[in-house]
């Protein structure tokens, strides 16, 4: 069984998450999604429209979806090793980054690769949080 990992806040969510999981879910047999805890939200220093367990609970109706757990810390390698991924899937945002260079690597010694999804252009939560600011 091919498992795969994805994570993310999934806040007002949109046709850019349900375009990652779906792809995602089409490279495995078993898809987890990692959604964000609150705590980890106000960490990062922004704040979720939609409260945890709302967003959870979406992310869990999507039928690509197999399992959902909560996202508590940045540590995507730690994750993959619990859950035997063989698949850690993010957009394209983070392609060829520094960052994301050092994590490939960690990942390539437990036998995960990371697949990049190409980033939807025109839709983020962020724009969509700025479009209900102005209304």
């Amino acid at each position: 069984m091919i498992i795969g990992y994805t994570s993310g806040v999934y806040d007002l969510f949109h046709i850019g998450h349900l375009s990652l999981l779906k792809n995602a879910k089409a490279m495995c047999d078993r898809l987890v999604v990692g959604v964000t805890t609150d705590e980890l939200v106000s960490y990062k220093g922004k704040q979720a429209t939609i409260c945890y367990g709302d967003r959870a609970e979406i992310v869990r109706s999507v039928r690509y979806v197999d399992a959902v757990v909560p996202q508590e810390n940045m540590d995507k390698v730690a994750m993959c090793r619990k859950l035997k991924a063989e698949y850690l899937f993010v957009g394209d945002d983070w392609y060829d980054t520094p960052k994301w260079k050092q994590i490939e690597e960690e990942l390539a010694n437990i036998g995960t690769k990371v697949v990049y999804f190409p980033y939807t252009k025109g839709i983020s939560s962020t724009m969509l949080n700025e479009s209900l600011k102005k209304i």
